[in-house]
């Protein structure tokens, strides 16, 4: 059965997946496709993660803009903080145990930060400290707005 699975998963996944969830369901683990079940589940892991430092990046992009352009701050930016929180908070629910990478999260998503500040600044790369100045409880505080 695993050929004929292995098949179908190339084949066509969406029929694949919910033929998986079917016989887990009946029980019948002998006829599963256990192999690529576990690596689907190790990568619905990835992708969370990957979520976690995506939406960081957007969020300390918009904190290094409303720190290093003040004269530039609107509603847009403050919406756009408030909204990428939220949906961090909400993340971080649905996933608590993301929390404990927080750290090498907001490691990873600087950088990231940094060029796309850079970018829609107009600012060079060097003007942003070369570390992520705040951390992530900061980071989450919904009262937080770095000053200069």
């Amino acid at each position: 059965m695993a050929v004929t699975n292995r098949s179908l998963y190339d084949r066509d996944f969406h029929a694949w997946a919910n033929e998986q969830a079917a016989l887990l369901r009946a029980g019948k683990l002998d006829q599963a496709d256990i192999a690529n079940i576990a690596e689907e589940i190790e990568s619905m892991g990835r992708s969370e993660k990957r979520e976690l430092v995506s939406r960081l990046a957007a969020l300390l992009a918009h904190l290094l803009k409303w720190q290093h352009q003040p004269l530039h701050r609107s509603a847009s930016w403050q919406a756009t903080i408030r909204l990428q929180r939220r949906a961090l908070a909400d993340h971080l629910a649905d996933n608590p145990s993301l929390k404990a990478l927080m750290d090498d999260a907001v490691t990873r998503a600087y950088g990231t930060a940094v060029i796309e500040a850079a970018a829609e600044t107009g600012l060079v790369e060097a003007n942003f400290p070369e570390a992520c100045p705040w951390d992530a409880e900061a980071i989450l505080d919904p009262a937080f707005l770095p000053e200069v």
